[in-house]
């Protein structure tokens, strides 16, 4: 049977996600580690359609070995993930040297690890299958170093560059990949990374609306968005500035 599968679904950009996808027809396999979000979403989104198939599957996305538990549950089920979006993620502002290291190491197996599990399981599914669509979640964030949030920043680097270079090799094969860098938005993400600061500098998206963006790019074969008029123009303008006054600028925007 044919599914979607959302990463970080139980709430946040992975619903919204969800949302569209069940309005779609879509049949949806959510994963998250919070297992009452889960059995809250599927309730939403059975609501908004009740006669697609919803399947939730409880994973710490840290751990090699519930990545294999999911991925065997799959086989066992004889699912297929025709469609894979990669929205799980956290960061944490701190300075690098008060930091909870344990934390930046789950947040690059969380942010790095388990995307690039992911992807490698079911993109070769996909390419074996000459179709598939698969949307990774970076940010703005990719482009440029963040002090006092380097972990973080360093994650959505390597999540940029992994998806444009997969994405380079797969589109043989017919799976299109997207890689999707919007700039804040309203989560819990703001919370548990202790940002507050920024985003009271910064007006955020709604996740609903970088969810449909990136919904209606995905189906167009779209490789790239990034979200919003200014978070483009921010990116493109640090090509032509030095790095350091790029870091530099970063670092006013994540701390006083």
């Amino acid at each position: 049977m044919e599914h979607v599968l959302i990463t970080g679904s139980a709430s946040g950009l992975g619903l919204e996600f969800a949302k569209l996808y069940a309005k779609d027809g879509q049949n949806l396999i959510l994963v998250d580690v919070n297992e009452d979000g889960l059995k809250k979403a599927q309730e939403t989104l059975a609501s908004l359609n009740s006669k697609i198939d919803i399947v939730t599957f409880k994973c710490d996305l840290s751990l090699l070995s519930e990545l294999k538990a999911l991925t065997n549950f799959l086989e066992e089920k004889n699912y297929y993930v025709s469609t894979l979006i990669n929205s799980a993620g956290f960061g944490d502002r701190e300075d690098f040297i008060k930091m909870d290291i344990e934390k930046q190491i789950k947040m690059s197996e969380v942010n790095c690890n388990a995307l690039l599990y992911l992807c490698h399981y079911f993109g070769t599914k996909m390419a074996m299958a000459k179709e598939g669509h698969i949307i990774n979640v970076s940010s703005i964030a990719g482009f440029m170093a963040g002090p006092y949030m380097c972990t973080y920043h360093a994650t959505k680097g390597y999540v940029l560059l992994l998806s444009e270079s997969i994405g380079y090799e797969l589109r043989k094969h017919n799976v299109k990949v997207l890689t999707l860098c919007p700039g804040p938005f309203k989560s819990n993400f703001v919370k548990l990374a202790h940002n507050d600061y920024t985003f009271k500098k910064i007006k955020p998206f709604e996740a609903s609306e970088v969810a449909l963006k990136a919904y209606k790019a995905s189906k167009k074969g779209k490789r790239m968005l990034i979200t919003g008029v200014k978070n483009k123009l921010t990116v493109f303008i640090t090509r032509f500035f030095p790095r350091r006054l790029v870091t530099y600028t970063s670092a006013k925007t994540m701390k006083e």
